[in-house]
């Protein structure tokens, strides 16, 4: 069964969504990420994705308390990535309660670093962080396009050890219009061995389910959750059935 992961994104210390990374285009769903969080998990949840959007804009960690608030309310297993530049940042979310980080721009600027921390904290508490837009990595909250493809990209870290990678196509995400699935099934292609987890563009129940058919791991969704586009109870127990 694929793994159902709701994700929290954080402005302001508020929960928000953005439309293809776009802060003008942001959308307020709730002051308090941590009532959100403990409601994900009353209605069956048990991972949680946490976005840094002002760690990721400003290039440095800054919304600690609402991890630390989500991390002490509930028994979520939570992944927190958004401005995580330092070995410090790492250790401070670490000390939050996130069970997982998401490192993306560190790992395209200072590779070398990014390997350090692998060998460090272990490939089961780092996620590599691979936003794409137009086929390459994108980094700094999408702020900033590289020229390095996604392929390469992937294919110098699983060398390296790295087993999950979350991979959001930017031009989907927060539309509502269907995840990339050909970009998940060629990564699945090339590298079957590593711990997929698709985000961007989910807009109901069967872009999961499909997702699940093309046998991507895990699933990361927002907007469509928030926008009452999935009905969860549905949606877990039909998967627990599966």
């Amino acid at each position: 069964m694929i793994e159902l992961i709701p994700a929290i994104d954080i402005i302001d210390g508020k929960c928000v969504r953005l439309t293809k990374g776009d802060y003008d285009a942001k959308t307020v769903y709730s002051d308090s990420p941590a009532d959100v969080a403990v409601r994900l998990e009353e209605a069956g949840f048990k991972r949680l994705h946490v976005v840094d959007l002002d760690g990721a804009k400003s290039k440095h960690v800054v919304n600690l308390q609402a991890l630390k608030d989500i991390t002490s309310r509930t028994g979520l297993v939570v992944d927190f990535g958004g401005g995580v530049k330092t070995e410090d940042d790492i250790s401070k979310v670490f000390g939050c309660g996130a069970a997982m980080v998401t490192v993306g721009s560190i790992a395209v600027t200072e590779k070398d670093l990014f390997v350090k921390w692998l060998e460090k904290f272990g490939a089961a508490r780092i996620i590599l962080g691979a936003d794409v837009r137009d086929g390459m990595i994108s980094i700094n909250g999408w702020k900033e396009d590289t020229q390095e493809p996604i392929t390469d990209f992937l294919e110098y870290y699983v060398a390296r050890g790295v087993r999950n990678v979350l991979c959001t196509d930017i031009s989907k995400d927060g539309t509502l219009q269907g995840p990339a699935f050909g970009l998940y099934e060629e990564i699945l292609k090339n590298f079957p061995s590593i711990n997929l987890i698709a985000s961007g563009g989910v807009s109901c129940v069967d872009d999961i389910r499909r997702l699940e058919r093309a046998g991507v791991p895990s699933v990361v969704f927002g907007k469509a959750l928030y926008e009452g586009k999935i009905d969860v109870e549905k949606l877990i127990s039909g998967m627990k059935e599966r």
